[in-house]
């Protein structure tokens, strides 16, 4: 029996899911240990967006298994898939934000959902997280137009915490964002980490940021998986798309 700090939270063997003529994952495994960060790289169309959907149940695989804190997610009804989700929190790569409801509104959404708190209790949770992401008071009762792209980053990264999940799976973090700003949302994930030992898989075009906040990465090209390990050990890879797209790092 696994000790809980080596367990398993994501187990994924033998992934396969296409569209049409288009094979987006041909047959991926890999495993996330409680606590651990992984990273997965590649090219625009790789399948690293529709890999997340498939950990969460957005879509379903062709064929494999996907486990989640030992629960297989193939093929169950939708009930017992809810009960699961509740262990993951998920960032969208847009933030995904309701344009209609405040910032604090946008992260109370899940707790007046799923939680059994009070609405003073709520309150006071949503305040909390917001100022775990470095948001301050006086941006609580913005709508998501009134503010950067960064800090609707920063807010869907407290909604997607708002049910202490045991997974974050997030979605492109840094994309779009200014090199200052990516730093800052990487240090952010950084910092989560360590104070909340969450357990993430982090989808991400972002070698630098990957390189900071990852304990392992992966690397996606045509629907396989080309290469994993630390950064050092990708740096040490002769493989010809290894070397391009990590480059200098």
């Amino acid at each position: 029996m696994e000790s809980k700090n080596n367990q398993t939270l994501v187990a994924v063997k033998g992934l396969r899911k296409s569209f049409g003529d288009q094979h987006v994952l041909n047959g991926i495994s890999l495993s996330v240990s409680r606590g651990q960060t992984v990273a997965v790289l590649g090219r625009s169309g790789t399948g690293k967006s529709v890999l997340l959907k498939l950990l969460v149940g957005l879509q379903t695989a062709d064929s494999g298994s996907v486990r989640i804190a030992g629960q297989e997610i193939n093929g169950i009804d939708l009930r017992h898939l809810n009960e699961i989700r509740k262990k993951i929190g998920y960032l969208f790569q847009q933030a995904a934000l309701y344009d209609s409801l405040t910032v604090e509104q946008n992260v109370d959404f899940p707790l007046s959902r799923h939680a059994d708190l009070s609405e003073s209790d709520r309150k006071d949770k949503v305040r909390e997280l917001l100022s775990s992401v470095d948001l301050s008071e006086g941006d609580f009762a913005k709508m998501p137009s009134e503010i950067s792209g960064g800090m609707q980053k920063r807010v869907g990264l407290a909604r997607a915490l708002a049910l202490d999940p045991e997974i974050l799976l997030l979605d492109e973090p840094t994309a779009g964002l200014d090199p200052i700003t990516s730093a800052e949302i990487g240090h952010l994930i950084t910092e989560l980490k360590k104070k909340r030992d969450i357990t993430a898989v982090v989808v991400t075009h972002d070698i630098h940021g990957a390189k900071t906040f990852s304990d392992l990465l992966i690397l996606l090209d045509r629907g396989r998986i080309v290469a994993q390990g630390t950064f050092k050990d990708l740096r040490k890879s002769k493989d010809e798309f290894v070397v391009r797209f990590i480059g200098e790092g």
